[in-house]
């Protein structure tokens, strides 16, 4: 007689619901996993294997001129490494010169740190030669998105992304940047939200307010009043479904704060927006001031790994000494073409300039990924920018212009990414690729503007960071 299946079968149903319920769980976890990962779109980069270029490019260790007379240095590369993204900020009572930039590859700074990592370097003597390396992240998971500020006083100022949990974290250093304070995480599991990108940096003169502004989708804004030791909880400053990136920041002489943001559909299509986000009240409360608007930014599929909004509007916020605000920004009135640069100013932040074009007025020419500074003097700003007017989409550049009466006369442009050769996607027309989605701009206090950009073969890479700086500087 066989005996019954009974006791068996009670056995399997439990089983069969255990795996039903795992089953669940890793389907509802992969949906959300997705939909965070069509949210973020491009920002998780695939660097090949061989992407390595070491060995293949050349480093000035000091300045030389430009063959151009463009009236700056020749460009330098930072190292042999595949850098993108980099920032830069000047202690210009100290003239102290400081940068990040991300690394993809290269030493790592410790056993099973993973890459990419956030690389800080200085520069004691204004930007002519430059002190070893040093790892600012030697932490797990990976890391982008650096941003660094100085406060009048010296002390350095610095944010940058730990994947997208934690999410940003931010530093402190107090002595020109050989040591930095334990990382403070801006959001943790226990806030909402509990994970973030893009950190943006703004900080006041004298160092005591620093705000930092990032996305988790919408927009959020956390504050310290305190020098950094300590942050509010993160503030939303949106109320719609969109996908906001904060790309510009910097604190009024009236301690006014503002952000430049823009807001795109969560898979990149249709209009994008330019806004100003401002608070008054110290970051507690912040209203939204819309700009401009823009139609879908022109395909970059012809470039391995770029993705659609790669090349949409970015904007780059400035503040001089009396208070007027600059704000440069790419955008374009036809769906999927070239997009233009464009400027306007304000005295509040909710009243704006008519907009007034900075790139060369061709329909066909792509510009993007601005960067703007504010010169020692009232009506002074530096502005920076990426385009291929040398080429359509295969022969790049990093343009200069300079307006000395707050925008209303601007100077011819410059190109400022003059060396012919030095690594492998460079040529005499410029180079392959825009390498980062943002790059920066500063002036020391002799008035001479710094550049610092990426360069590359595709969005995919393989490429580096580059740096230039005026040969002479003319503060009034």
């Amino acid at each position: 007689m066989m005996p019954s299946s009974r006791p068996r079968a009670w056995l399997i149903r439990p089983v069969i619901l255990l795996l039903l319920t795992l089953i669940g769980a890793l389907v509802l976890f992969g949906c959300s996993f997705l939909r965070e990962e069509l949210i973020i779109s491009g920002k998780r980069r695939t660097v090949p294997e061989d992407a390595l270029i070491d060995g293949q490019v050349t480093i000035q260790a000091r300045p030389t001129g430009s063959q151009s007379n463009n009236g700056f240095e020749a460009e330098r590369l930072w190292g042999p490494y595949n850098d993108w993204e980099p920032a830069i900020a000047i202690d210009r009572a100290a003239g102290y010169v400081y940068q990040l930039t991300t690394r993809y590859d290269g030493p790592e700074p410790c056993k099973r740190c993973a890459g990419p990592y956030i690389i800080f370097r200085r520069s004691s003597d204004g930007g002519a030669t430059w002190e070893a390396d040093q790892f600012l992240t030697p932490f797990r998971k990976s890391h982008n998105d650096p941003q660094i500020e100085v406060a009048g006083d010296g002390k350095i100022y610095g944010a940058w992304l730990n994947d997208y949990v934690p999410g940003v974290k931010f530093v402190k250093s107090e002595d020109c940047g050989l040591t930095w304070t334990a990382p403070i995480t801006i959001t943790t599991k226990s806030t909402k939200p509990n994970w973030s990108d893009k950190p943006v940096l703004a900080v006041s003169a004298d160092g005591r307010d620093v705000y930092v502004g990032f996305n988790a989708s919408d927009s959020f804004v956390a504050t310290s009043h305190d020098y950094g030791a300590t942050f509010s909880q993160p503030v939303k400053t949106n109320n719609d479904k969109r996908y906001w990136f904060h790309t510009g920041g910097a604190v009024a002489p009236d301690g006014s704060v503002y952000f430049a943001v823009t807001d795109y559909s969560l898979d990149y299509t249709g209009n994008a927006h330019i806004n100003v986000l401002k608070s008054n009240g110290g970051g507690a409360t912040w209203s939204a001031m819309r700009v401009d608007t823009s139609k879908e930014a022109p395909r970059c599929d012809w470039s391995p790994g770029c993705y659609l909004g790669f090349f949409g509007p970015s904007a780059a916020l400035s503040i001089d000494a009396e208070g007027t605000i600059m704000l440069a920004y790419n955008a374009g009135d036809i769906a999927g073409a070239p997009q233009r640069m464009w400027m306007r100013t304000s005295t509040d932040g909710v009243n704006w300039s008519t907009r007034t074009e900075i790139s060369n007025g061709s329909a066909t020419v792509n510009n993007a990924f601005p960067a703007l500074a504010a010169g020692p003097t009232a009506g002074d700003f530096r502005l920076a920018w990426q385009d291929d007017r040398n080429g359509s989409t295969a022969a790049w550049n990093t343009m200069y212009r300079r307006t000395e009466d707050g925008g209303t006369s601007w100077s011819e442009p410059v190109r400022v990414s003059d060396q012919s050769g030095g690594a492998p996607y460079k040529t005499a027309a410029g180079y392959k690729f825009p390498y980062g989605d943002y790059f920066e701009i500063a002036v020391d206090a002799e008035g001479r503007t710094h550049l610092i950009w990426g360069e590359g073969a595709s969005y995919s890479g393989p490429g580096g960071t580059w740096y230039t700086r005026e040969l002479s500087g003319s503060a009034k």
